[in-house]
């Protein structure tokens, strides 16, 4: 079994594969620092919580977009677990030819959900929306290519930012939205949060058509916490909310290729 780990700038998302097979999942809050054996405890106990057994862990891939926690999970694996992880860095195999000025600037997560994407959907032109505390667009071409990409404030961030910048704002559940005019300020809210990311995403969509894959519809496909919430609004072909997990997974087992 694998254990893949998804550090975020909120949570940390973790799951177990058996082979290509998701066994369970479990989250974890990133936002404050934590040492070694925190998480090290934490793991543990959510693997065993889960019927897990903890022997039966042969390796462990992480991404990462939060470089002041690493440390503290390479030592939670190799003190807890045993296992001195593998990272998804540059330079690690991952199938695709990455088309950044500067590749080193690509974030790991957006790269596991590309190696997903390509190995689920061959041959095909992708979009992937992760709907995280950014929302981010990942555009990778049927040749594998990963052209680029975009990175706007996610419906969290947003919601977050007006309590904090605003005298009289509250905070307000983050909801599946119909009606656009709310009659309420806790409804004018939750429909900007709401339809602001479902007209900025269709709008970012239709440039990408043109602009990366001359008006020719690529296959798009949500993942990430929030991608649930928009699975109605006809924003992406496919939904997969696990899909960094897999790339992880994949990600592994290609690098122990190399390996070996």
């Amino acid at each position: 079994m694998i254990l893949c780990l998804d550090a975020g700038n909120t949570t940390i998302h973790g799951g177990v594969f058996n082979g290509d097979e998701l066994v369970t999942q479990f989250r974890k809050m990133s936002r404050q620092q934590f040492s070694a054996d925190e998480a090290g405890l934490f793991f543990k106990a959510a693997l065993k919580e889960n019927h897990v057994d903890l022997g039966q862990i042969k390796g462990i891939s992480i991404c990462s977009v939060v470089p002041s926690i690493n440390h503290s999970l390479r030592g939670a694996c190799q003190k807890y677990l045993g296992i001195d992880p593998f990272f998804l860095k540059p330079g690690v195999k991952t199938g695709l030819r990455i088309k950044y000025r500067n590749p080193l600037e690509v974030g790991a997560d957006r790269i596991a959900n590309a190696i997903a994407g390509v190995n689920h959907y061959p041959e095909r032109n992708l979009v992937i929306i992760d709907f995280g505390t950014a929302t981010t667009f990942c555009v990778i071409s049927k040749e594998k290519d990963y052209l680029g990409g975009i990175i706007v404030p996610g419906v969290r961030i947003s919601m977050e930012a007006l309590e904090r910048e605003t005298a009289q704002l509250p905070v307000v559940e983050i909801v599946e939205v119909e009606s656009i005019v709310g009659r309420s300020t806790v409804e004018s809210i939750q429909s900007g949060l709401y339809h602001g990311q479902v007209g900025m995403v269709r709008e970012l969509l239709r440039g990408i058509t043109n602009e990366a894959f001359g008006g020719e519809k690529p296959l798009v496909v949500g993942t990430g916490g929030f991608s649930r919430l928009f699975e109605n609004a006809g924003l992406f072909d496919r939904l997969n909310p696990t899909l960094v997990l897999e790339g992880l997974n994949i990600a592994y087992t290609l690098n122990q290729k190399t390996e070996l």
